[in-house]
């Protein structure tokens, strides 16, 4: 399911128009996304939690040349799935 595909569910199941479950799930991305950037986790009971996690600075290598190279620190976004969403994906 795409994006697009998820308004039209959230449309049709909600009884929205289009543009409102456009706004609607907009307004929910966002906010999880600003809750992340702030280093804040989101719980979703039953579906599951966001959070950030640090992935400190390391050395790798080239795999075609064997050089090394330096690969920076960054955040990560980690998805654990909730106890509803697990038993209803089995």
């Amino acid at each position: 399911m795409n994006k697009s595909e998820l308004i039209n569910e959230v449309a049709d199941r909600a009884d929205l128009s289009k543009a409102d479950a456009v706004r609607a799930l907009g307004a929910v991305l966002d906010a999880v996304a600003e809750s992340l950037a702030k280093g804040e986790p989101v719980s979703l009971v039953g579906f599951g939690n966001f959070s950030v996690s640090r992935r400190n600075a390391r050395t790798g290598r080239n795999p075609q040349t064997g050089a090394e190279i330096h690969i920076p620190a960054r955040n990560l976004v980690k998805f654990s799935a909730g106890k509803a969403l697990k038993d209803a994906v089995q």
